[in-house]
Formats: structure tokens, C-alpha cells, sequence
């Protein structure tokens, strides 16, 4: 593994000292798939409880009809199952420390008042994701602090007819900082690397990447929806090595959640960030400018680029990398004008 040649996604990336993949211990909590789950025998003279178990499952007939419990016992029963498997580690994470029950029941739920209600997101071209196989979704970066990504990942979670979800690529800041980091490797997050993209996609999953990076959130006001430099095009090579379609992804909306008038690059560089910024509201107004404005967003996933077609060397081609990324980039800025244009107002 530390033979592979690792193509950065961002030129703004360094891995030095980045944590590798999240690995749980055993005993740590938390299984993993395939490990073999032990019966649970009767003592002697016992009859098995399984049987019990099967019939009270069934709901109860009668005379009066099946009896059936109401909505918010349900949820009880539901809440203290899912207390009990999380206390209990009866739950699983993959190799890169995602849990898929945790996700859909704890952190989605969280996110989503903030996709339904505050930020209204609309979703175009949800269909445009395969519903099964890799799929490498690329979408510009935008907003000072990164909330695209997340808005992105509920957008496929709740919208996509099979069920997929969206593992982000993330920057080596996010993966230094305490409890982001393990709420991002919980979340399916994992280092924007093309080793881990790749295991990634050919294994099946849904990979999504902002090549844009810190230029694409750190820039300022004045050059909203326009995109950045792609990087030098690894996230094309890593498509072309594992043989899955590019996605283009259009974010509009969160240019304006936070208005980036200034940089205090002298404070950004003693407290280690790659940029500090300063909007209308922070750091002036203390916490409550840390507050997004409640901007209307449209999420438009676009045409897919197969990549299936090119032998296997054309991921060592330079020319071919420049050109399919300019393509992808193109196609996303094309799409970001469009909406700008039918876009009625930033909040409505």
C-alpha cells in the first residue's frame, strides 16, 4: 500500500500526516460485516424462546381485527432497539468507518431540517445517477464553510429511487479536527485520495469529489459561480482506472449563505486554516454571525460521462485527462449560468 501512487485531488491537499482510514479494534464496538454472529443456545431443559419470539411478532387477531400499536410507541420501540444495538456494539462499520444505521437514522435526520426547511433545496436530474454500480459525482465547491457537500449527500440519500448514498471525498482538515472527524468517517466520508476513490468505486459506491477545494469556498463574494481550477485532473484518472461514469453536479445557493468580503490571512495563518473569513455578519456579531442566510438552493446532477469506453492506459494520458476534466468542468459552469438565469430571486 505504500508503493501505490496516490494522485491528489487538489492541488491545496496535502497528505502529510493525514490519518489513514478509520480501523475499529476489536471490542471497540461496532462489528463488521461478515463476522459470524454466535447462536444463542437454551440451557438444559429449556425449550428455544425463538419460536415465542416468531409468534409474538405477529400482530394479534381477533374478533375486533389486528391490533395495531400506535405511531408513537413505534417509534419508542424503534428508539430503544437502536439505543440497545449502539450500546451493545451490534452494529456494523466498513473499513473506512462508516455506519450505515447511525447515517440514516442520526445524521440524516439532523441535516435534513436544515436541506427541507431552511435552505428549500430543490433536486434536478436525480436520475442521472446510476442506480447501481460506481459513480463518481464531481460538483463546483462554494459557501466558506463547506455545508454544499452536505446538502449534496442528503440530496442523493433522500431523493434517488434506489436508495444510494454519496461518499464525500474530503479535505485533510476535516479528518484533523476532533469529533468532525469521527462524525465524517461515521457519515461515509473518507480522504480525498485516489487510492481510497477508487477502492471506493470498485466496489459499487456512489464517490463524491469537489475538485475546486479551499480555492472554490475560500473565494471571495466577487467571483461567486465562478469555478475554480480543477485541480490536475485526478479525480478523471481515477474514473478512468476503476471504468465508472463522471457526474457533473450544479450547486447554486450557497455562494450566498455566507458573503466572503475579506481574508485575514495573518489570523488564518496562527490558527492554521487556509483562510478566515470575513462576511457582514463575522466575526462581528460573535456566534450569531456564524449563522448561514437562508438562501433558496437548486441541485442539479447533469449528463454522466461513461468512462468505460477508453482502454486501460488512457489513465496515464495526459491530454485525455485535460481534456475530460475541461469537459466536466465546462458542463457544470454551463449549468450554473442557466440557473442563475432562471433563478428568481437568491431567497425565494
Amino acid at each position: 500500500m505504500a508503493d501505490a501512487k496516490v494522485i491528489p485531488f487538489d492541488d491545496d491537499r496535502s497528505r502529510a500526516g493525514a490519518p489513514r482510514s478509520s480501523r475499529r479494534r476489536p471490542g471497540a464496538g461496532g462489528r463488521r460485516k461478515g463476522d459470524p454472529v454466535a447462536p444463542v443456545s437454551p440451557l438444559p431443559g429449556q425449550q428455544s424462546a425463538e419460536p415465542a419470539l416468531q409468534d409474538a411478532s405477529q400482530p394479534a387477531t381477533g374478533a375486533q381485527g389486528p391490533a395495531v400499536g400506535s405511531g408513537w410507541e413505534k417509534r419508542l420501540a424503534g428508539g430503544l432497539a437502536f439505543l440497545r444495538r449502539r450500546v451493545t456494539g451490534d452494529y456494523e462499520v466498513d473499513e473506512f468507518g462508516y455506519d450505515k444505521e447511525l447515517t440514516d437514522q442520526v445524521l440524516m435526520s439532523l441535516l435534513r431540517p436544515l436541506y427541507d426547511t431552511y435552505f428549500r433545496v430543490e433536486v434536478k436530474g436525480i436520475e442521472n445517477i446510476p442506480s447501481k454500480g460506481g459513480a463518481l459525482v464531481v460538483a463546483n465547491h462554494s459557501g466558506t464553510l463547506p455545508l454544499d457537500g452536505l446538502m449534496m449527500q442528503v440530496a442523493v440519500h433522500d431523493n434517488h429511487p434506489a436508495g444510494r448514498h454519496l461518499r464525500l471525498l474530503a479535505a485533510d482538515l476535516v479528518f484533523m479536527l476532533p469529533v468532525v472527524n469521527e462524525l465524517a468517517r461515521k457519515a461515509g466520508h473518507t480522504l480525498a485520495c485516489a487510492e481510497d476513490a477508487e477502492r471506493l468505486l470498485t466496489r459499487g459506491e456512489v464517490v463524491g469529489v469537489m475538485p475546486e477545494g479551499f480555492k472554490g469556498i475560500g473565494k471571495p463574494f466577487s467571483e461567486r459561480y465562478k469555478l475554480q481550477r480543477f485541480g490536475r485532473g485526478g479525480f478523471v484518472s481515477t474514473a478512468l482506472r476503476a471504468g465508472v461514469p463522471i457526474v457533473p453536479c450544479s450547486i447554486v445557493g450557497a455562494e450566498e449563505i455566507y458573503p466572503m468580503l475579506g481574508n485575514a490571512k495573518t489570523l488564518a495563518r496562527l490558527l492554521g486554516v487556509p483562510y478566515f473569513p470575513l462576511t457582514p455578519t463575522f466575526p462581528w456579531l460573535g456566534p450569531l454571525g456564524a449563522v448561514p442566510l437562508p438562501t433558496k438552493w437548486t441541485i442539479q446532477f447533469g449528463e454522466p460521462i461513461p468512462t468505460d469506453g477508453y482502454p486501460p492506459e488512457a489513465a496515464e494520458d495526459p491530454m485525455l485527462m485535460f481534456n475530460l476534466t475541461d469537459q466536466v468542468r465546462e458542463q457544470i459552469q454551463h449549468t450554473l449560468y442557466k440557473l442563475l438565469v432562471q433563478r428568481r430571486s437568491v431567497f425565494f
